[in-house]
């Protein structure tokens, strides 16, 4: 009896599962229970929505592949009862998923408004991971305390539409009045938000590169990947560390401008290292360089706290040369007190990206 393509299809999905770190007797029986819940499940996909997700598994996230939509209902697994997506996930992914874990969407998920559906991609989430809040509470505190805040300026971010970085604004006569020089009320903003430069040790790279989509890929090599690639802009060289820190890229990352600040989604195989004005401490002349593990996501410039800097006229908090708009992120290198390598500039391969915040 031949087997369906459909059928085919389910088992090889089957096949590319990851299993779980647990003992053998909880792997046999969870492992028959999660199978039919499974195959339950992709019975639902039509053939070419279980060929899109087999190209995302089998390519592990480096094929650019679109949205798989299930109905977003919860699903049973004995007594307890999982998401769709979060499942994906956890079969394909991260065997150690737990409830308590937040997934986040990719900016390439077209899925987030739709009420009835939700994308089972598991390339098209990642695990978000929170950033130090106690630094955010004492820079705050640190930064506000003893201030006499004049009465026509309001702590409200504006409205990120704009694509700039959303500042303290001052009311004229309840209007408020945001624009930047040159701009018409109701005009579309055209100009950039960010610009992305790309350093090698002490060596920039290639030219300044300036963002106007939501969002931009940053790779080291994809045959179908659209975004910053990298090896169009590197030179051969000899120095060894440039070169394994070249290879450790691979899928890179993820720059988003979102309605609460700047995302950073690593898609490498390797952890990324970030350093951002919203995320150091107060407290320390010292730089935060925050990890970011494969996989995982981040909001790496919070407009809140940047609304916060650019109102306070005495930073006397701050301590020697700040730049409140510029974010570094380091491939698979760390730099600062925790690490041998005490500069930015000591790391083989670096972004700089530069906010465009009145520059």
């Amino acid at each position: 009896m031949f087997r369906s393509k459909r059928s085919s299809l389910v088992r090889e999905l089957w096949k590319l599962r990851i299993p779980q770190n647990d003992t053998e007797s909880q792997n046999e029986k969870e492992s028959h229970e999660c199978k039919a819940v499974i195959h339950s499940m992709l019975k639902r996909l039509k053939e070419k929505n279980l060929e899109i997700l087999l190209r995302s598994v089998e390519s592990k996230g480096r094929e650019e592949t679109p949205c798989v939509l299930l109905p977003n209902v919860e699903l049973k697994m004995g007594k307890m009862s999982t998401d769709p997506h979060v499942l994906c996930c956890q079969i394909w992914r991260w065997p150690e998923l737990t409830l308590d874990t937040t997934l986040r969407r990719l900016p390439c998920c077209e899925t987030d408004k739709d009420p009835l559906y939700v994308c089972c991609n598991p390339y098209h989430w990642s695990i978000q991971q929170n950033a130090e809040s106690s630094y955010c509470a004492e820079k705050a505190n640190c930064l506000t305390s003893g201030i006499n805040w004049p009465s026509d300026i309001s702590m409200e971010p504006d409205s990120t539409e704009t694509g700039l970085t959303p500042t303290c604004r001052r009311n004229h006569g309840g209007d408020i009045s945001d624009l930047s020089e040159g701009e018409e009320p109701g005009s579309e903003v055209t100009t950039h938000w960010c610009s992305v430069a790309y350093w090698e040790l002490r060596q920039r790279v290639g030219r300044l590169y300036t963002l106007h989509e939501p969002y931009l890929c940053i790779f080291q090599d994809l045959p179908h990947g659209n975004g910053l690639s990298l090896s169009l802009v590197q030179e051969p060289t000899s120095v060894d560390c440039v070169k394994r820190t070249r290879e450790k890229i691979g899928l890179g990352l993820v720059l988003s401008r979102e309605a609460d600040g700047v995302w950073l989604y690593n898609r490498s195989g390797y952890p990324v290292f970030v350093n951002s004005p919203t995320l150091d401490n107060p407290s320390s002349r010292a730089s935060v360089v925050i990890k970011v593990n494969p996989g995982y996501s981040m909001n790496i410039f919070n407009y809140d706290m940047a609304s916060v800097l650019r109102a306070v006229k005495e930073r006397h908090c701050l301590d020697g040369p700040y730049d409140p708009t510029s974010i570094r992120i380091s491939f698979a290198k760390g730099w600062g007190p925790s690490y041998h390598r005490q500069f930015i500039t000591s790391c083989p391969a670096w972004l700089e990206v530069l906010l465009n915040v009145n520059r």
